[in-house]
């Protein structure tokens, strides 16, 4: 019977080194303490951020199953058979949710499709928190992911999502790979209209956190380091 079968809980993490419950709710530990089983995209730090939260247990007694780019497709199709054990499951993200921005959606599709109960838990998304901050049109959004890293293309994509944003009221949030974060910015202070709206959202939830929402105008005159640190730009044509 269905109900006698695991569930799968999406297991948010932190967004950077804070302390787990400064940005988590207390029953994101509880729930983990109860489990041994985890689907995880790093076995390193998954393992620290699982002590973390939870001291106490007993890492030998943990089995973890990798998503990464290494794990074999055929095999990943069996990480959910426990479940049929009525052994539940915690699938873990490298950083903020699981299964947005994350490969953890292929284990979550694969549970819809074994019927087995997805238990999504709440916890810190560096998108929807940029959303909030930024001051734009949070009724109506689309997350692009990765811009092209080719230089004409990506212009080309920039300028295409400033004219979506603009006929469909529509903001336009992004990300890059963080190393390469000041070259976004540079292309977008060089490639989108002067009176464009750009939020640039750095570091969320921890102590270094910078948020600003300025005209492209008014961001000619600010250069934020923002090399190697997790980054949100979202932009909004009016």
């Amino acid at each position: 019977m269905d109900n006698q079968k695991g569930k799968l809980y999406l297991i948010p993490t932190t967004l950077g080194d804070n302390e787990p419950l400064e940005v988590l709710p207390y029953s994101v530990r509880t729930i983990i303490e109860e489990l041994t089983y985890f689907i995880v995209e790093n076995e390193k730090t998954a393992r620290r951020f699982i002590k973390k939260i939870t001291p106490k247990k007993s890492q030998p007694s943990l089995v973890i199953k990798s998503i990464d780019k290494y794990a074999q497709a055929i095999e990943v199709q069996t990480y959910l058979d426990v479940c049929n054990q009525g052994i539940s499951v915690g699938l873990l993200s490298e950083a903020g949710v699981p299964a947005i921005a994350d490969p953890g959606a292929e284990i979550v599709k694969l549970a819809h499709e074994k019927g087995i109960k997805v238990v999504p838990l709440v916890g810190p998304s560096s998108i929807i928190l940029a959303m909030m901050a930024s001051g734009f049109n949070g009724q109506n959004f689309t997350f692009n992911g990765y811009l092209p890293i080719d230089n004409s293309e990506r212009k080309a994509t920039i300028k295409s999502l400033e004219k979506i944003s603009k006929d469909k009221n529509q903001s336009q949030i992004f990300i890059e790979t963080p190393f390469r974060n000041e070259k976004m910015l540079a292309d977008l202070k060089s490639t989108l209209g002067s009176t464009t709206k750009l939020c640039v959202a750095c570091d969320i939830t921890l102590s270094t956190e910078y948020i600003k929402t300025l005209s492209i105008h008014d961001w000619q005159r600010e250069n934020p380091n923002l090399h190697k640190r997790p980054t949100i730009f979202i932009i909004h044509k009016e």
